[in-house]
């Protein structure tokens, strides 16, 4: 069972395996730790934007839609391209945070797919819509693959580490997204949690739960800021609080960038680079390395070869002028971190660590605003800034898994909504209220509470967020709906009292789990065994016993997450797109199999095979080799199936693998003669030994020996004579094959005769164990066994556990 923490980034993701004793950070398939979210939607060469802004989510118009990620920079296509994944999930077209914010940073063409945000794309050559929820399958689809590479088994069970600020409705659009993709999410952990988690749980110094030691968190990340204050103790932690910017990150300061340089193009070099999405990306490649250079330099300069109309575009810009440029984001900072403090009840002086995480707090000017809140504090970054989350989701799934031990320690989170539930008024008392906030702000996590409700027939229950206004953008406050049917009548004619179970989960998911009545039922005691009796002489009553019965009552739950068929429906779908995508995979390796053949096989005819081919096959395979290469670079070879690419490869491995054959025979030749020499000669020394070990073989079992090395060792030196007269652009006479399998001839007869064991001595009656006779002592009348009634020997018993004593 693999054992598997996801840290669900904005930019990147980033996959912990935990292995040999600890967690590692696995790498993709272009060996890079963090693993890219953006999709583009295209599919043959696909992933070869990998290394500018991240994965490409391929949906283009051939017949799959992913390919080998590659090295080479190319620029995808910007309307195929879809970003921000983890913004979009669970949001609808119209949220104000989609429209407002969202699209400043996506390309591709949003639009409604059955009430959620999607987008559209050419997808095997015709337009097609995929939801946000489809989308972030696919992506996991692509880490669990990653995974299951690196780990060489099945991945199923993952913890995936999300935001805190998540809703509902979020939270169970990311999990029908893993049920898609074939994950079973054991927990979804907030992020800042999970830090917390990889940073307690390794320490074994914490102190007693009556002084815990309070440190705080802050992840700036790529698009938003968390702060949590953790209290930590012996074998546990526990959130006091968190607080949230959604929309604060690296990308505002990439963004402001971008229009700062946009303009001074304009008037530079006449050029609009915001109306050209292909140069507003490539002029975002480049501010964001221009920040991470001004993090460490006082100045630095911008240089973007091509951005469009084939201008070359420079200039340059200081730290000083970047936080003036993006002032209006650095003050926004400040607010989160004080409300994080003030809800956790703490003063400064209280706080004893503050931990950074995320690549954006290496921005000066960013530790600076935080260095405000915490005046005289040492900012700390112990942690590894960029897998901080990831340690901690890998850590929080070997807890959950059976496979792992790991050291006890607990983890209380808390709820950072409050849910209350509504309910129409009951006919019999209207004036009743008609809403409670079950869930406060703050509440533990996972959490269980039962409301009891007076009912006399079938009743609604829904549940919503009670502030919406907190709530990202314009999320549907609404969490879910309860309808408790057949309410059981009342044995006394009065309303029933129904109870019923709401719980969040550990995923932070709050549902309705049951409802219920209780029944009292009365049973008499036995009565006790010595009674005195009463003094009229009338015996008193058994006493009743009451036991409390739960009757389960029928319902019925609605809430965001999808149905079971739906899911399924759009499983297949993606299995079906997978299919498709392992053969646009493995179509593209064999092209570069091919390719790969044609030059290396070309390049080795010059070098290291001339002397093993003849001229006719050399010339017979260039032409081959040529033909094959004119066939690659044309539409026809471009774009071939996986069987035209092999049926061509094949056809040259069939001229040129006799001339590779004939290298590698001349190459480990000589090892293999030395191996058998080797055999033969320790064979036939122990054969004509005159060794003490081996004076028991029989000299006729010596001799076969004897004579089947000396029959070996006559082949061996004929057939060394024979390859010799040969030239070494013909078939070989004397091959490695056939000398390794006379070697194991001659170990398979010779083994078994100079090997075979001494016999033992034969045991002279009366004599001791060591062979000496005479010297035995007589044993004492004790040693000797007495004599039964029928003369026969009585066996000594066996030594076995003592008798219990019994009164």
């Amino acid at each position: 069972m693999a054992v598997v923490g996801i840290d669900f980034g904005s930019l990147h993701s980033k996959i912990g395996v935990a292995r040999h004793r600890g967690i590692d950070i696995i790498t993709n398939e272009v060996s890079n730790r963090a693993t890219p979210c953006i999709y583009p939607v295209f599919a043959v060469f696909s992933w070869c934007s990998w290394y500018l802004v991240g994965l490409w989510l391929p949906l283009g118009p051939s017949s799959g839609r992913l390919a080998r990620p590659r090295r080479r920079r190319r620029r995808p296509t910007s309307g195929n391209t879809i970003g921000s994944l983890k913004r979009l999930i669970g949001r609808t077209l119209g949220d104000p945070e989609v429209q407002q914010i969202e699209k400043k940073f996506i390309n591709a063409s949003l639009v409604d797919v059955q009430g959620t945000v999607g987008v559209e794309v050419n997808y095997v050559g015709e337009k097609q819509s995929f939801s946000a929820t489809q989308l972030v399958a696919m992506y996991l689809g692509k880490l669990r693959d990653i995974a299951a590479n690196e780990l060489k088994t099945g991945v199923t069970d993952v913890v995936i580490a999300v935001p805190g600020w998540y809703t509902d409705i979020q939270r169970r659009a990311l999990l029908d997204a893993a049920a898609i993709a074939g994950l079973n999410p054991l927990r979804l952990i907030n992020d800042t949690t999970a830090v917390a988690l990889g940073y307690g749980i390794t320490k074994s110094d914490l102190p007693e739960p009556e002084n815990p030691k309070h440190v705080v968190f802050v992840d700036v990340g790529h698009s938003s800021l968390s702060a949590a204050v953790i209290a930590f103790s012996k074998g546990q932690l526990t959130v006091k609080s968190a607080a949230y910017d959604r929309n604060l990150g690296g990308r505002d300061i990439d963004y402001a960038l971008v229009k700062h340089f946009s303009e001074e193009f304009k008037g530079k070099y006449k050029i609009d680079v915001m109306s050209n999405p292909k140069a507003t990306f490539r002029l975002a490649a480049g501010c964001e390395k221009l920040k991470k250079v001004l993090s460490a330099n006082a100045e630095a300069p911008l240089n973007v070869e091509s951005i469009m109309n084939d201008v070359d575009a420079s200039s340059k810009l200081s730290r000083d002028d970047l936080e003036g440029l993006v002032s209006s984001v650095l003050d926004r900072i400040v607010a989160p971190l004080q409300r994080a403090l003030a809800d956790s009840g703490l003063t400064l002086d209280e706080i004893d660590a503050i931990e950074l995480i995320g690549g954006s707090t290496r921005v000066p000017a960013v530790r600076a605003r935080i260095q405000e809140v915490f005046p005289g504090k040492v900012l700390s970054t112990t942690l590894n800034q960029d897998e901080a989350i990831a340690r901690g989701a890998t850590f929080c799934c070997a807890m959950l898994s059976p496979v792992f031990r790991v050291r006890d320690f607990h983890m209380q989170d808390v709820t950072h909504y409050p849910i209350k539930v509504q309910w129409a008024p009951s006919p019999t008392d209207p004036e009743d209220d008609t809403e409670l906030t079950v869930f406060q702000q703050g509440d533990k996590l996972p959490s269980t509470k039962v409301l009891s409700f007076y009912r006399r027939e079938t009743f609604d229950l829904e549940a919503m967020y009670a502030e919406p206004a907190g709530l990202p953008g314009g999320i549907n406050p609404w969490v879910g709906r309860f309808t408790v049917k057949e309410v059981p009548a009342d044995p006394k004619g009065d309303s029933t009292c129904v109870r019923v179970k709401t719980r969040v989960n550990l995923h932070g998911i709050m549902s309705f789990e049951a409802a219920y009545v209780e029944e009292v039922e009365e049973k008499d005691e036995p009565a006790p065994m010595d009674v005195d009796p009463a003094a009229d002489g009338a015996a008193p009553p058994p006493p009743k016993k009451k036991r409390v019965k739960k009757k389960d009552v029928p319902f019925i739950a609605s809430t965001s997450s999808m149905d079971k068929a739906a899911v399924e429906a759009l499983r297949e779908q993606e299995n079906a797109m997978h299919a498709a995508d392992k053969l646009v995979m493995d179509t593209e390796d064999r092209k570069n199999a091919l390719e790969e053949y044609v030059y290396d096989m070309r390049a080795k005819l010059d070098e290291r095979y001339s002397a093993f081919v003849q001229a006719e096959e050399k010339a017979k395979l260039l032409v081959a080799l040529q033909e094959a290469e004119d066939w690659l670079y044309t539409e026809e070879g471009e774009d071939a199936t996986k069987s035209a690419y092999v049926t061509r490869l094949d056809a040259l491995k069939v001229l040129g693998d006799p001339i590779t054959f004939r290298y590698q025979e001349s190459e480990k030749r000589q090892s293999v003669i030395a191996q058998l020499r080797e055999t033969l000669d320790n064979y036939m020394a122990q054969a004509t030994s005159g060794d003490e070990k081996y004076s028991h073989i029989d000299e006729k079992d010596k001799q076969s020996v004897v004579e089947k090395v000396a029959t070996v060792q006559k082949w061996l030196e004929d057939q060394i004579v024979r390859q010799a007269e040969r030239p070494k652009n013909v078939e070989p006479v004397l091959k490695s094959a056939e000398i390794g399998k006379k070697r194991d001839e001659v170990i398979y007869f010779a083994t078994p005769i100079l090997t075979r064991p001494k016999p033992k001595p034969p045991v002279v009656p009366g004599s001791t164990p060591s062979g000496t006779p005479g010297t035995q002592t007589p044993k004492t009348g004790k040693d000797t066994p007495e004599p039964t009634a029928d003369g026969n020997a009585k066996a000594e018993e066996a030594p076995g556990p003592s008798e219990m004593d019994i009164d």
